[in-house]
């Protein structure tokens, strides 16, 4: 069902509203698949149960009724981290939101329950083991609550890959309350197992249970195989030196080998993982929302929750446990809908590594749930089909395509290679061997391994002993990885999985069938042509604008305004008011907040490079003209800011009285001073800093504006730099 549509067969007076409160806040002209059926059912009082796959836009759909129904609504989110970044966000989109989490002290607790008795806030994230302390439950039996939202739900499950005991109190809180709220469970990764597990230990009442789908568009998948993981991992970066990542590492070894390497490498890398302090932690995770680093080295323990939009690669350096982790922690890249990829360096080192990870770190003694996860994942691994074809069944989805087209085995010149008499080899050594061992020491016989324990157990008199000694051992456990993949082998579960024959293996033995190994030797298309941005000269100005604006807010990049929109406004060039409300991501609030000073840029980016656009007039009707031509009806903006400097007001001033950021006004005066215009520029220049500011500017020189401001106190800001930087160069 199309977006439109779907919006049709719901209640028109309900999705009506529900649109206004998405444009006005959002700035979206339509909902994502499935947003609209969901927020329906929750306005309607029933409780309901949403799949969606990240990106998909799970929280519009308690975030939209949250706006339209009566009283505060609840989110469970398991994370410090995505708490704030969601309530950054909703704060910066005019939304009312706060957070409770052991980060607070409690003079700010003690603030946030009084704002809530007030009724300030819609959304009140709280983390799940907050919900059965004394002064949270006093707090809930006092105020009115409509919904309550559960993010990342599948945590409340065994059976799921985030296990947290603390989500198992949610149903009791739920009940306590004088009133039950519509209750609302939303996951992205849920096998029908855990689906069922969450509607039945959170106590959801006949809900209306929507799945729509695992499939992320956006993302390209690949495994490779290198031989040198580290050499592989340079060679992609170097041709991803703009952008923002994720490498996960299996332990917190190899995290400090990969970040430490990558550091001496040239690239601006940091690390995560378990064995640092909360504070290095912290520090290292703002570093890369903020953009001050471009990579993030981590192992499973960074990133669940993590909302930073513009993540447009992610690099699994050893292969995760299952894959419902794989599913989880791949599709933190393109959450804006950009396109991204996500690549799995496989090695056969990792299964050993896995297997060690299951034995110490479950407390379960039966792993074979376990075992089977990670033979599911081997299996992907070394599949020569379609990957997302394998992931989407994976989860349920049966009905998926044969080629995507958008993965590193469907997107690729192929050669088809007869493996036949390999296979034949194999499956005889199995066979002779009683089916009672593992992959390891088959490929052990095959090679001719001249081992104590080969020779003990009487295998060097096998026939098959050594009939493939002309391939290297490595080669000869892919050939069986692939034998397993494919399903003409049959292999256990369990820390030592044991190989055998099935019907297809006779087949192949008889020579009835023949097997075929499809080889991929170049991809047919890059990523990078789907990513680039529509003018990268006018995207490089807004990203900077962007980047500044964040700094003065004091929140990430992505919060002011994701890569999609400025990639938007790159296409649409708005020079108006009207014109940036058709922009994907702009909504009214946000238009007033930040606006001006990207129309503005806009205007002066067109102007400078003679640039035809069309012009959305106030009747929504377009026309053809210079963009040179339009600036007459209205008063240059800038020319305002400077009548009041020329009035004597101050900066402050300046901006209380127009609505503006100090940075957008410190850019208006910069502009008049170079088209000639009388500024002091010695009124405009903290005078206790100047030399500071000039000293940084000898070093860094006067375009590098990101690296004079971090070698300056915080309280300096861009437009001081700029005013030194008019002042004497």
């Amino acid at each position: 069902m199309g977006y439109a549509k779907e919006l049709n067969v719901i209640n028109n007076n309900v999705s009506q509203k529900a649109l206004h409160i998405l444009k006005q806040y959002y700035g979206y002209d339509y909902f994502k698949k499935g947003q609209a059926l969901l927020i329906e059912n929750i306005l309607t009082g029933k409780d309901v149960m949403g799949i969606m796959p990240t990106g998909a836009g799970k929280s519009i759909c308690y975030q939209v009724p949250a706006m339209l129904l009566d009283g505060v609504t609840l989110v469970i989110s398991p994370l410090i981290s995505l708490m704030k970044d969601q309530v950054d966000s909703l704060n910066e989109l005019g939304i009312k939101a706060a957070f409770i989490n052991s980060s607070l002290s409690l003079k700010e607790l003690h603030i946030i329950f009084t704002n809530a008795r007030l009724g300030v806030y819609k959304l009140v994230y709280v983390a799940p083991e907050r919900i059965a302390t004394d002064s949270f439950i006093e707090l809930i039996q006092t105020i009115q609550i409509s919904l309550v939202a559960v993010d990342e739900a599948h945590c409340v499950s065994q059976w799921g890959h985030d296990f947290r005991p603390s989500y198992k109190q949610i149903a009791q809180m739920v009940n306590s309350l004088p009133i039950r709220p519509v209750f609302a469970a939303f996951t992205a990764t849920a096998t029908p197992r855990v689906k069922d597990d969450i509607i039945h230990l959170l106590e959801l009442r006949k809900p209306y249970s929507l799945t729509t789908g695992f499939d992320r568009e956006n993302l390209f998948f690949e495994v490779n195989k290198p031989q040198d993981k580290f050499e592989y991992l340079v060679k992609y970066l170097r041709k991803k030196i703009d952008k923002s990542g994720l490498i996960y590492c299996s332990t917190r070894k190899t995290v400090e080998m990969v970040c430490d390497r990558l550091n001496k490498n040239g690239f601006s890398a940091t690390k995560y993982h378990a064995g640092l302090t909360d504070i290095q932690r912290t520090h290292n995770q703002d570093a890369f929302i903020f953009d001050h680093v471009q990579i993030m080295v981590a192992t499973n323990a960074f990133g669940m929750g993590i909302d930073k939009s513009n993540i447009s690669f992610v690099i699994h350096y050893n292969m995760p446990k299952s894959m419902e982790s794989y599913y989880q922690e791949a599709g933190r890249a393109g959450r804006d809908g950009e396109a991204a990829e996500c690549l799995l360096l496989f090695g056969l080192s990792d299964i050993v590594t896995n297997k060690f990870l299951i034995e110490k770190g479950s407390e379960n003694n039966d792993k074979t749930e376990e075992y089977k996860k990670l033979n599911d994942m081997v299996i992907y691994c070394n599949t020569d089909k379609c990957l997302r074809a394998y992931i989407l069944s994976y989860f349920g989805e049966q009905e998926t395509a044969d080629n995507c087209k958008n993965c590193g085995n469907c997107n690729s010149n192929i050669i088809s290679t007869v493996i036949t008499i390999e296979a034949q080899k194999i499956m005889s050594c199995i066979k002779r061997m009683g089916e009672r061992y593992g992959g390891a020491v088959v490929a052990d016989v095959l090679w001719g391994a001249n081992t104590s324990k080969i020779k003990e157990m009487g295998f060097d008199k096998l026939t098959t002993y050594g009939i493939m000694k002309d391939y290297s051992k490595e080669t000869i456990k892919g050939y069986i990885s692939f034998l397993i993949a494919e399903g003409y082998i049959e292999q256990t579960t369990g820390q030592y999985p044991v190989l055998s024959l099935n019907a297809l293996s006779y087949e192949v033995f008889n020579g009835i069938r023949e097997v075929n190994s499809r080889l991929v030797f170049a991809k047919t298309e890059s990523i990078e042509k789907k990513n680039k941005p529509t003018d990268i000269g006018l995207f490089g100005i807004l990203r900077s604008i962007r980047k500044e604006l964040a700094e003065e807010q004091n929140v990430p990049p992505f919060v002011i305004f994701s890569d999609a929109t400025l990639n938007d406004m790159c296409r649409k060039y708005p020079t108006s008011d009207e014109a940036m409300l058709t922009v994907s991501g702009v909504g009214e609030f946000k238009l007033k907040k930040f606006g001006e000073v990207f129309v503005e840029a806009i205007k002066e980016y067109v102007i400078d490079n003679n640039i035809e656009i069309s012009v959305v007039e106030p009747k929504k009707s377009k026309i053809k003209l210079k963009v040179k031509e339009t600036n007459s009806q209205k008063p240059d903006t800038r020319l305002v800011t400077y009548d009041l400097y020329k009035s004597g007001r101050t900066l402050d001033e300046i901006v209380d009285i127009r609505g503006l950021l100090l940075p957008t006004v410190e850019g208006h005066l910069v502009d008049c001073y170079k088209n000639g215009m009388d500024i002091n520029l010695d009124s405009l220049i903290p005078k206790e800093y100047e030399q500071q500011i000039l000293d940084a500017i000898k070093v860094h020189g006067n375009e590098k504006l990101k690296a004079i401001k971090d070698e300056l106190p915080n309280e300096i800001s861009y437009g001081a730099i700029k005013f030194v930087i008019c002042k004497y160069f």
